[in-house]
């Protein structure tokens, strides 16, 4: 590549046609040429053929049917790249089929070389602005070169259709050059054949052999004449050679990254484009200092793992996104992303995808039931998993079993402070530790805004630290005690300083129903800016809503009213009519609830209101605080309260980091009322340090411990008591162990673990050991526990469900789907259910015979249900646990047959949320249970059954809508609308113009319409790569074929 500027070099090759026979294409070489020259000769002739762009040709003719649309210029069979491609064919069919020793002394292919002649040499340095011609060496042909002048059409006189087909039949000619002998290919007619042995010599020109060739010229000419003939389609040389830009940039980043050099590249080792996709989709032009830092840090180049903390809205996921690009652009493998819920992961795919389309790799969900375990493996493209804390270990465990871990370069942890929260924390502990123990090369980067123990995590990680206190957006914390707004100041004495008196005409009637004056702290703020309130409950979350809207003016109603009107209709539409009554009076003033008790489709259109402005409040739990980002001007925290348990440090922090927003705001305050019981708690707990977080190992014994040694030994990762103690001792309960353990040792919680799977059927240990030494005794999975592994299930109920799996094999009733779906119907969510009897009795009575039998067949009897709703007493036992059971599968079955979560929930007098919530969680059980059934051969029955079952749960739809609802973002209601509009199937919604998506579909921002059709290209992408790897799976030659041996009679 010259430096002297930006050159685009090219030649083409144009003669008149000559009209000689078709024999001088097909004749059989002579001895003479088949013979090798003089090296002299060859090496001359290697050198010629790499400065040369276009090959010689002898004179040829070609009795051509069709319309000549070339006018006096190249024929089809005159055209170098055909020339090529028959002295390919030739010469393959030459070499002897045994000679695999070629195969080692030359890396490039074939076919890749022979088409790369007919490309174009592109050379950039600042700008595209000359254009200038190469020399050309003529080999033994009698045409003559045409230099183009600068400005010229850089593609020839090819049409664009044409160059489409020769990039396809590139990529197709690549699987060509793998099985092949490969050996570097020069010019047409300047080839130097090698000597064959007679043998071989009398078989290279066939009849069949020139049939053969003459069918892929005539193949290739039909090919080109239909192109031709085609409407030229839309080709853009702008595009293309961006596209070469973006592909040397690529190159050159990867050797940056490969040295040691300091240099960053345009965009911190990544093409331009890159920085020229965040300006575009995210309106980011330029790095804050710290990511700046961040980015540079020697650890970093290095490849050490790291953990960074910083305040929320501080910036962190974006560092993680270039940390991932480079992965998956420039080191060329995958890369896991793990979020703490299905919510954020949703998010995460819609606005990645778009980088995806745009740089070539893959974005796959991995939540709730969706994921393939083990991931597809990609051919080409690189994927990037954005996963939940459960689906991220379950895809880290599939690619230890396949020994593919190696091909992860990076995980990507965000929330890293849940590692201490209860079972999830434990399963993320999990899933570090088996990719430090099982991968050398993995690098690991975890981020959290409330960190405090870092030095532990720093020793389960191996990793380096950073830290800042920057926030872009300056955060102003405040007490408010009676009508005293205090600033929280940790210079004075006891840590605030009094800010001001609440200045609000208050009557007598809003003293009563608003005590702690949230009217007046919310209407300094909206509608102009927005507030979050956050509630100790739900319920006081909707009470709060709806007194806040009694006090407002009637100004409020007026202020972008006819949007309001929108999101109302848009509610009753994804609702099936319905509406919430406390929404119908709370959002005409802009303010609605938002909390547990809501739908995904009403959480989600409340949500895209809030964002766009539309509506200015929101009362809300604390779950709002570690879900989307959905900042405010002003946070307020109605009480130091989450339920009836006092705030924690970590949680206050999340909460008022949602104020201030970046790019809107320039100062962001937090408002947290408390009464004078409370004050002295409060002010510790503004000025205590973060809670540190411990390892949860232990503590959940089934979901924790025996399951971390379960997976060992049914990986293989570790399978003798040593090993694993070992494997125990690089875990972040390691470090911990000295504080965490006061009665027993770390030896003998892991003697007794696996001794209580050993008697629970899930552990075998091995006979043959002949040591003495209990430690180097061997362990093996039995079925059960490979199958309980597999399925993630619950240890404690692995058992359960193979009975209940066992019984319903007896007599699996498949009239209806209720018998499956109280298979599929959660366990850990029976012991909060509480029947309504009469509801119970009503719903029994409606069912048919058949399904009265799944009852009876579970071990619910009619007299026991009836008894209970007309209050007798009952003398026989029932378990408890399999009645709520059942009446959690007839919500279910209800809901399946009504697809409608209003009706069900009047029917069964639920709050909608827990029903909503009920149906995730049987489909994600749903999901479990058919791998569990995978790995047992007695119920193979039950895996077509439970495939259609999980879908029908997941998605609880008509089945028009579901091609819809695969695409992230796409729910229900949304889907309902794409179908009305004629966007009725995925290819639909990936053609689809965002343009026209914003005028036909209610209430869908530019932004929304972008994501959506970004993921369905994305998924189409996906599905396509799937099936043409199925496709070459199948034609792959297999290496384990037998040789066909000749015998020497056969031979005579």
């Amino acid at each position: 590549m010259d430096e002297g500027g930006s050159r685009i070099r090219r030649r083409v090759s144009f003669r008149k046609r000559n009209r000689t026979s078709l024999e001088s294409i097909l004749a059989v070489p002579s001895t003479a040429e088949l013979k090798p020259g003089n090296e002299e000769e060859e090496e001359e002739v290697e050198a010629g053929s790499r400065r040369r762009k276009t090959v010689g040709l002898l004179p040829v003719e070609h009795q051509d049917s069709e319309e000549d649309m070339f006018g006096d210029y190249d024929g089809f069979t005159e055209n170098s790249f055909l020339a090529q491609v028959d002295d390919l064919e030739q010469k393959y069919m030459q070499l002897p089929e045994d000679s695999k020793h070629a195969t080692d002394l030359v890396t490039e292919d074939l076919c890749s070389e022979s088409i790369k002649n007919i490309k174009f040499n592109i050379t950039t340095v600042d700008s595209f602005t000359e254009l200038k011609t190469d020399e050309h060496i003529n080999c033994q042909s009698g045409h003559q070169d045409v230099t183009i002048q600068p400005g010229a059409d850089i593609l020839y006189d090819v049409p664009s259709s044409q160059v489409l087909f020769y990039e396809n039949l590139q990529n197709s000619s690549n699987d060509l050059g793998n099985w092949s002998t490969k050996e570097k290919e020069l010019p047409h007619n300047c080839i130097e054949q090698p000597q064959q042995s007679d043998e071989t010599s009398s078989k290279i020109r066939t009849s069949p052999d020139v049939n053969r060739r003459k069918s892929l010229k005539d193949h290739l000419k039909s090919a080109m004449t239909g192109n031709a003939k085609a409407q030229t389609p839309m080709f853009s040389r702008t595009k293309q050679l961006k596209e070469t830009l973006l592909s040397e940039e690529i190159n050159a980043a990867k050797k940056t990254i490969e040295s040691s050099s300091g240099d960053l590249g345009p965009f911190y080792s990544l093409p331009s484009k890159v920085r020229d996709i965040y300006a575009r989709f995210k309106g980011i032009e330029k790095l804050y200092e710290w990511q700046h830092t961040c980015l540079t840090l020697k650890s970093v180049q290095e490849r050490k793992n790291l953990i960074y903390s910083l305040p929320t809205s501080g910036g962190k996921t974006l560092v993680a996104e270039i940390l991932m690009l480079q992965e998956l652009l420039c080191r060329r493998k995958d890369v896991l992303m793990i979020l703490p819920y299905v919510a954020i992961v949703q998010e995460k795919i819609s606005g990645l995808s778009s980088f995806g389309i745009e740089l070539g790799f893959f974005v796959e969900e991995y939540a709730g039931s969706k994921g393939r375990f083990p991931p597809i493996k990609r051919r080409e493209k690189k994927s990037l998993y954005i996963a939940t804390i459960e689906k991220g270990h379950s895809l880290v465990n599939s690619l230890i079993e396949t020994g593919r871990i190696s091909s992860l370069g990076l995980v990507v942890v965000d929330e890293l402070h849940m590692i201490g929260e209860g079972s999830r924390g434990a399963i993320l502990e999990m899933t570090l530790a088996k990719i430090l123990y099982t991968s050398k090369t993995t690098h690991i980067i975890g981020m959290s805004a409330t960190l405090n123990n870092v030095e532990d995590l720093q020793e389960f990680l191996q990793a380096e630290y950073y830290t800042s206190q920057f926030r872009p957006v300056e955060l102003k914390e405040y007490l408010k005690i009676n009508d005293a707004i205090y600033e929280v100041d940790s210079r004075a004495e006891n840590g605030i300083t009094f800010s001001r008196l609440l200045n609000y005409k208050y009557s007598e009637t809003l003293k009563k129903m608003d005590p702690d004056h949230l009217v007046a702290l919310v209407t300094e703020v909206i509608p102009n800016y927005s507030c979050l309130v956050f509630c100790p409950t739900k319920k006081n979350c909707e009470n709060v809503a709806e007194m806040i809207c009694k006090f407002l003016s009637k100004e409020y109603p007026k202020h972008r009213e006819k949007e309001k009107y929108e999101v109302l209709k848009n509610l009753k539409n994804i609702s099936s009519g319905n509406l919430c009554p406390v929404l119908k009076r709370t959002i005409p003033f802009g303010v609605a609830y938002h909390h547990s008790g809501l739908t995904n489709d009403e959480r989600k259109l409340l949500e895209e209101a809030y964002s766009s402005g539309v509506l200015c409040l929101f009362t809300c739990t604390s779950t709002l605080a570690a879900g989307v980002n959905l900042p405010a001007r002003r946070v307020i925290l109605r009480a130091p309260y989450v339920a009836k348990e006092f705030l924690k440090r970590n949680q206050y922090k999340q909460m008022i980091g949602r104020a201030g927003r970046a790019g809107i705001d320039s100062v962001g305050e937090s408002i947290l009322i408390l009464q004078e019981k409370d004050k002295q708690q409060v002010l510790e707990l503004i000025s205590s340090p973060l809670e540190n977080c411990y390892s949860h190992l232990i503590q959940e014994f089934t979901k924790g411990i025996q399951t971390l040694f379960l997976s060992l030994i049914g990986l293989k990762i570790a399978t003798n008591l040593g090993d694993i103690y070992n494997f125990m001792s690089g875990t972040f309960f390691g470090v911990q162990q000295k504080m965490l353990l006061k009665e027993k040792s770390l030896w003998e919680i892991t003697v007794e673990s696996l001794r209580y799977l050993t008697e629970k059927g899930l552990l075998q240990k091995d006979t043959v050991s002949k040591s003495e030494e209990e430690f180097q005794h061997n362990f093996h999975i039995t079925k059960l526990g490979r199958a309980s592994f597999k399925g993630t299930i619950d240890l404690a109920y692995c058992d359960i469900l193979y009975r209940d799996l066992k019984k319903g094999l007896e007599g699996l009733i498949l009239e209806s789907l209720l018998h499956l779906i109280y298979l599929t119907t959660p366990y850990d969510m029976v012991a909060h259910c509480d029947p309504d009897w009469m509801i119970y009795f009503r719903q029994f009575s409606q069912l048919s015979l058949a399904e009265q039998n799944v009852a009876a067949l579970v071990g619910v009897p009619e007299s026991f249900i009836w008894k209970k709703a007309s209050g007798q007493a009952i003398k026989k036992k029932v378990d408890k646990d399999i009645v709520n059971r059942l009446y959690l599968s007839f919500v279910l079955y209800t809901l399946l047959k009504e697809t409608n979560i209003w009706s069900v929930s009047e029917k069964f007098n639920m709050p909608r949320g827990y029903i909503q919530n009920l149906l995730t969680g049987a489909a994600s059980f749903s999901s479990c249970v058919l791998h569990f059934c995978e790995e047992l051969e007695e119920f193979w029955v039950y895996r077509a059954l439970l495939l259609e079952l999980t879908k029908k749960l997941t998605y609880c739809v008509k089945a028009e809508l579901i091609p819809l609802m695969e695409v992230t973002g796409v729910l229900e209601g949304r889907a309902k609308q794409l179908y009305s509009a004629g966007y009725k199937s995925l290819k639909h919604l990936a053609n689809a113009n965002p343009e026209v998506l914003i005028r036909t579909i209610d209430h869908l921002s530019r932004r929304q319409a972008k994501q959506i059709v970004s993921s369905a290209k994305m998924l189409l992408h996906e599905k396509a790569e799937a099936l043409q790897e199925e496709v070459e799976e199948l034609l792959r030659l297999p290496s384990d074929v037998p040789d066909i041996v000749v015998s020497p009679t056969e031979k005579a």
